[in-house]
């Protein structure tokens, strides 16, 4: 009778321990994990929602993971149940354009959008990011990182004009610059230094609709300041959040 009870709770145990580690497509589960899945042609599909359904999840733990398939990427619970923060976990969707234009004054009197939107270098998501003239559009409300690179020259135009010219720019939401300011400093013919460059990154919080552009404005003398040659200033903006 001993013999049989002893077997008995040797049976549970062994089917306890297997019990703890599940193994599919394998019979002998990897130590480390809880689940293990093998397979040579096929995936792990998890629960596909939208926004909506998404946001509807009552208390979801932290660390769920679900695909939002209206953004096309994989979202995890980086918030409590009560408090849920949805953060991406696939590749963020970006947009670069590069300038071609190199007519149009930087160095104007007043703050004011450049053409920096000339040629597009890649769109991930034509439905996140649309341009129309200087201006680009965010249509999806979330975090965004946005690099700016200018690169001018002042031509001789004669005068002391040319002298202590100094282009500051920013990144404008909705048309008003905020945030970092980038200045180069003092561009001086008498030195032979003609050329300069801006370097901006900001990140902001977009809601949807909101519009993105770089303005640039006077920062000393008044002589025009071109944008050096096609493809030397670009800007690139990339949703985090």
């Amino acid at each position: 009778m001993k013999k049989i009870a002893f077997s008995i709770m040797l049976l549970c145990g062994s089917f306890y321990f297997s019990a703890a580690q599940v193994g599919i497509g394998t019979t002998t589960p990897d130590t480390s994990s809880i689940l293990d899945v093998e397979s040579t042609d096929k995936g792990v599909l998890i629960p596909r929602l939208t926004t909506v359904q998404i946001n509807a999840i009552v208390n979801p733990a932290n660390g769920l993971v679900v695909y939002n398939t209206d953004l096309n990427e994989f979202q995890f619970n980086c918030g409590s149940p009560a408090i849920p923060d949805w953060s991406q976990i696939s590749h963020g969707s970006s947009v670069k354009y590069s300038n071609t234009n190199t007519t149009a004054n930087l160095n104007s009197g007043a703050y004011s959008n450049i053409p920096i939107f000339g040629s597009l270098d890649w769109n991930d998501n034509t439905s996140l990011y649309t341009v129309a003239g200087n201006v680009l559009t965010i249509n999806t409300t979330g975090r965004y990182r946005i690099t700016a690179n200018i690169s001018y020259r002042v031509p001789t135009v004669g005068g002391s004009t040319d002298t202590r010219v100094s282009v500051e720019a920013q990144i404008a939401i909705n048309g008003t610059p905020t945030g970092t300011i980038g200045n180069t400093g003092y561009v001086r013919h008498a030195n032979g230094h003609t050329e300069a460059s801006l370097h901006i990154t900001e990140v902001f919080n977009i809601t949807a609709g909101q519009t993105i552009s770089v303005q640039t404005i006077r920062g000393g003398n008044s002589a025009p300041a071109r944008f050096r040659s096609v493809g030397t200033s670009n800007i690139y903006v990339e949703k985090i959040k």
